[in-house]
């Protein structure tokens, strides 16, 4: 056996990227979103879910964070729309808005059957289910409609290994607890910078990975599709991952119903090899652009405006299609 010389050097581990700080704020601002979460557990989901309500419809009006971008944006999508349409669809946005943001607070801790309770109905289940049987995994595309956080909660509890690809929060605080408690509903968190690497391994154990891909994030390969006939930079991680592992691929919208209840909507989208990989790349995107929008112009209520959709943009963009 060989043994090293007391002078040779010992070589050490490559040394993590440093964790960012917490500060104060951040302390602060975890603890009373725990204190919050606290007291409207105390009044069950439809009681939770009806403060949630409650609270986006007063920051709509009177306070109007953000109102005249969801105005606009909701009036461009929809120029049949009266003034009095845009306004009321607008005022429940940030209803549906507040309602989701308070029903992910209070998920955790919810039982599996408590999740399954909250549907209402559920179309094309089996397109989930031929799809885990190939054991080649599952891709799961998915919009910032009705209450996304629940649909992973769901899948979660009806035995579908997911994990869920999400952006890091600025609070590393906060962003611990959000990963902690996805994984007590039963979801796994890539975060997107990991996505490139860890999604090969998770389709190779055969778990089902859901994006959120009508956000136009800085640092994600993207490409231009039109969403309400204006260019809207849309991410392509799941075209491409798609079409390099083979993998099934389906849309699902979780959407909220009159009863309170969701109906979990899943429809697959069509994968075409033409031999052009970024041509085959960019028709993905837009088949699940295509569907999302569907689903916004049947529940437009339910979508999240506050985003500036169509913030950039190709620079040739016409005038008239640019951000409303």
């Amino acid at each position: 056996m060989h043994t090293p010389s007391a002078s040779a050097p010992t070589p050490t581990p490559a040394a993590k990227p440093a964790a960012k700080a917490a500060t104060l704020s951040h302390r602060l601002e975890y603890v009373g979103t725990r204190v919050a979460v606290f007291g409207l557990r105390l009044l069950g989901w439809r009681g939770a879910s009806w403060v949630g309500g409650l609270i986006g419809r007063f920051v709509y009006s009177p306070i109007g964070i953000r109102a005249g971008v969801v105005e606009r944006q909701i009036a461009a999508a929809f120029p049949e729309f009266s003034r009095e349409r845009v306004l009321e669809v607008s005022r429940r946005s940030y209803d549906s808005l507040g309602r989701t943001s308070i029903e992910t607070a209070v998920l955790p801790g919810t039982s599996s059957q408590h999740v399954l309770d909250r549907v209402e109905r559920v179309e094309g289940w089996e397109l989930v289910e031929a799809a885990m049987a190939k054991g080649k995994g599952l891709l799961i595309v998915t919009g910032h409609l009705g209450n996304w956080e629940f649909g992973g909660a769901y899948f979660a509890a009806r035995g579908i290994p997911i994990d869920v690809v999400a952006r890091g929060m600025a609070n590393p605080i906060f962003d611990a607890y959000l990963t902690r408690t996805r994984r007590e509903i039963g979801m796994e968190v890539i975060h997107d910078k990991d996505a490139v690497r860890r999604t090969p391994r998770s389709l190779r154990e055969n778990r089902a990975i859901a994006f959120v891909s009508d956000h136009d994030a800085l640092g994600l390969a993207s490409t231009f599709v039109p969403f309400f006939g204006r260019p809207a930079k849309t991410p392509r991680g799941p075209a491409v991952f798609s079409l390099r592992f083979d993998v099934p691929t389906v849309f699902v919208g979780v959407v909220r119903q009159p009863s309170g209840r969701y109906a979990i909507l899943i429809e697959p989208v069509e994968v075409e090899r033409t031999g052009d990989r970024e041509v085959d790349i960019d028709a993905i995107v837009l088949r699940y652009t295509q569907i999302l929008e569907r689903l916004v112009r049947e529940y437009p209520e339910q979508y999240f405006w506050q985003h500036r959709r169509w913030r950039r943009q190709p620079p040739d963009t016409p005038p008239h299609l640019r951000e409303p």
